[in-house]
C-alpha cells in the first residue's frame, strides 16, 4: 500500500471544527445581527420625531386622512395640524407644554365705528381723525351730510319752544290779571250792597211813619237782593283764581303742558342732529378708516379702534389638551413679523367649545377643529411692541407646569 503525500493531508489550522464556524465568520454574523437590531430602532425614532415636529409631507397626510396624531394617548405630544412651529420654539418645546394658533387684539377686542342709527342714505361729509389718533369716548371722529337738514329741524323746534314760552308767559300774566279783577269786581259790589242795604233801611223807616209808599219799600229790597246776588257772583268768580295756585289754574297747565311737548320735540330734533355725527364709542386708538368723504357708510362700519394701551392675545387650544391650561401660567407668542417673542400670562380660559377659526375661514374645513379659546394678557413690554399689529396671528406656547411650580 502506497503512503499518501503529506500535503494530501488536511492542513492542522488549530480549529477545532466541532466548536462552531471559524472567527471571521462569527465576527460578521455579529455585525449583521446587530445592524438588524438597530433599524427597528432607527425607525422607531424617526417617527417619534415625525410625529413631535410633524413635516410638511406628514401634515398634509393628517389632512387627507383626517387623523389626529397622538390621539389615542392621554397626553399627546404631536402638534395640531396646519401649525408651523417656529425653529426658535421647536427647539425648547416641551412635551408638557400646549401650542395653538393666536391673534392679537386690544383688550375688549376692536370695536367697530358704525354710523349712527337711522342716519338712511347720508353720506360721509368729513373724516375728523386719522389712523394711529387716539381718542376719549364721545369724541367725534366724523360728519354725515344730512348735518344741514337736521339742523334746521332743530332750528324750527327751537323757534316753536320759544313760542310755547311766550304763550305760557302771557297765560299767567291773564290768570293773574284775571283774579285781580275779580277781586275789585267783588270789593265793588260788596259796596254795593251796602249801599242797597241802608237805603232798605230808610225806605222802612219811612214807609212805617207813613212817608214812603210801598213801591218805594219794594223797590228798595228788589236793589238789595240784587246787591247780595251780586255779591254771591263775585265771591265765585274770585273763588276760581284764588281756590289753587297759579301754577295749578287750567289755563297754565294747558300752556304749561304745551311748553312741554315743544321742548320734547327740540330733544328729539337735537337727538336726530346727533344722528349726524359719528362718535366714538370707547376711549382708544384708531386702527382702521374704511370710508372717505362722499361716500355711503360701509356696512362693515367707518372705522375701527382699541385700547391698545393693553394688548392681549386670543389662543385656539384644542378641546384634548385645554385640561392642562389654567390662569396664571406663561405664554410665549412667537411671530415672523415680530422682532422678538412675545410674553404674557393665561387671563381666563373659555367655557363653550367652538369651532376653529384662526387657520381657515371654510366651515367644512374645520368641521372636526374644536377648540377653546383662552385669553393671555401680555406684559407692559410686549404690549407696548403688539400695539401696532393688531390682528396679528402667531404661535403660542403655554408652559403648563409653571403653575404647579409656583403652587409648591
Amino acid at each position: 500500500m502506497t503512503d499518501t503525500p503529506e500535503r494530501d493531508l488536511p492542513l492542522d489550522l488549530g480549529v477545532d471544527l466541532a466548536d462552531g464556524p471559524p472567527l471571521r465568520a462569527r465576527r460578521r454574523f455579529r455585525r449583521r445581527y446587530l445592524l438588524v437590531l438597530l433599524i427597528p430602532l432607527f425607525m422607531f425614532t424617526g417617527a417619534v420625531l415625525g410625529l413631535y415636529f410633524q413635516p410638511p409631507g406628514l401634515q398634509k397626510f393628517y389632512q387627507l386622512t383626517g387623523l389626529q396624531p397622538g390621539g389615542g394617548a392621554d397626553s399627546p405630544i404631536a402638534l395640531p395640524p396646519d401649525i408651523e412651529l417656529p425653529q426658535q420654539m421647536a427647539e425648547t418645546l416641551l412635551p408638557t407644554d400646549v401650542v395653538g394658533l393666536a391673534r392679537l387684539m386690544p383688550r375688549g377686542d376692536v370695536s367697530i365705528v358704525a354710523a349712527p342709527y337711522g342716519a338712511g342714505d347720508a353720506r360721509v361729509a368729513e373724516i375728523l381723525v386719522a389712523i394711529g389718533d387716539r381718542v376719549d369716548r364721545g369724541a367725534i371722529l366724523a360728519r354725515l351730510d344730512n348735518r344741514q337738514a337736521l339742523g334746521g329741524a332743530v332750528l324750527l323746534a327751537e323757534a316753536n319752544l320759544a313760542v310755547r314760552e311766550a304763550t305760557l308767559l302771557q297765560t299767567r300774566a291773564a290768570v293773574e290779571a284775571s283774579r285781580a279783577e275779580a277781586q275789585a269786581g267783588l270789593d265793588q259790589v260788596r259796596a254795593s250792597e251796602r249801599e242797597a242795604r241802608a237805603s232798605l233801611q230808610r225806605a222802612e223807616e219811612l214807609f212805617e211813619r207813613g212817608v214812603a209808599t210801598s213801591a218805594v219799600l219794594d223797590a228798595a229790597r228788589n236793589a238789595a237782593e240784587n246787591a247780595a246776588q251780586a255779591v254771591t257772583r263775585a265771591e265765585a268768580t274770585l273763588a276760581r283764581f284764588a281756590a289753587v295756585a297759579l301754577d295749578e289754574q287750567p289755563d297754565v297747565v294747558v300752556a304749561s303742558r304745551n311748553v312741554e311737548a315743544a321742548e320734547a320735540d327740540l330733544a328729539r330734533a337735537r337727538l336726530d342732529l346727533s344722528r349726524a355725527e359719528v362718535v366714538a364709542p370707547i376711549a382708544g386708538t384708531i386702527l382702521d378708516i374704511r370710508a372717505t368723504p362722499g361716500q355711503r357708510p360701509p356696512v362693515d362700519g367707518i372705522m375701527d379702534m382699541g385700547d391698545t394701551r393693553q394688548m392681549m392675545a386670543e389662543v385656539e387650544i384644542w378641546q384634548d389638551r385645554i385640561a392642562a391650561v389654567a390662569a396664571g401660567q406663561p405664554v410665549e407668542l412667537i411671530a415672523l413679523a415680530l422682532p422678538r417673542p412675545l410674553r404674557g400670562r393665561v387671563e381666563s380660559v373659555g367655557l363653550t367649545v367652538g369651532r376653529q377659526g384662526l387657520i381657515s375661514d371654510d366651515a367644512a374645513a374645520n368641521a372636526d377643529a374644536r377648540v377653546i379659546r383662552v385669553l393671555v394678557a401680555l406684559d407692559e413690554a410686549s404690549s407696548g411692541l403688539a400695539a401696532r399689529f393688531t390682528g396679528l396671528e402667531a404661535v403660542a406656547r403655554i408652559d403648563t407646569t409653571a403653575a404647579a411650580r409656583s403652587g409648591g
